[in-house]
């Protein structure tokens, strides 16, 4: 991966966050339902509550969205296990302006098996990193 972006700096060096407990609270509850809302894969579980799981570490000149090929429905009704972190090589889309695209895999094990979330960060060279958050929320509606 190229340079580390300011934002994912700073999360790093102050890591004032409390996403490992909001994961850990939501380790083995069942899923009602599993959503890409926004660039953020949205967990809602049968007990009521929410998880967000982002990546938070924009900086200035990035492009960030999250993808995924999987069908996150076929998830519903499972119970989650847990999670990983793999970053892919970074990829150079343009060698003239060192124009950058990073992507790290997060990987969600569910009692149903394993889904793949993709993060991107398309940047011109001076950026990069991630910053993945998970953040208990309210549930909407």
């Amino acid at each position: 991966m190229g340079k580390t972006g300011v934002g994912v700096l700073l999360s790093r060096l102050v890591g004032l966050d409390d996403s490992a407990a909001a994961f850990s609270a939501s380790v083995g509850k069942e899923l009602a339902a599993v959503e890409l809302v926004s660039d953020e894969l949205l967990l809602t579980f049968v007990d009521g509550t929410q998880m967000a799981m982002y990546d938070d570490g924009q900086s200035c000149c990035e492009h960030r969205y999250m993808t995924t090929d999987d069908d996150l429905a076929y998830f519903v009704d499972s119970i989650l296990l847990g999670v990983e972190v793999a970053d892919a090589p970074s990829l150079i889309t343009d060698y003239y302006d060192d124009n950058v695209h990073d992507v790290q895999f997060l990987k969600i094990t569910t009692s149903k098996g394993v889904f793949t979330m993709e993060t991107h960060n398309e940047h011109n060279g001076y950026y990069g990193g991630f910053t993945m958050r998970c953040k208990l929320r309210a549930q909407e509606g």
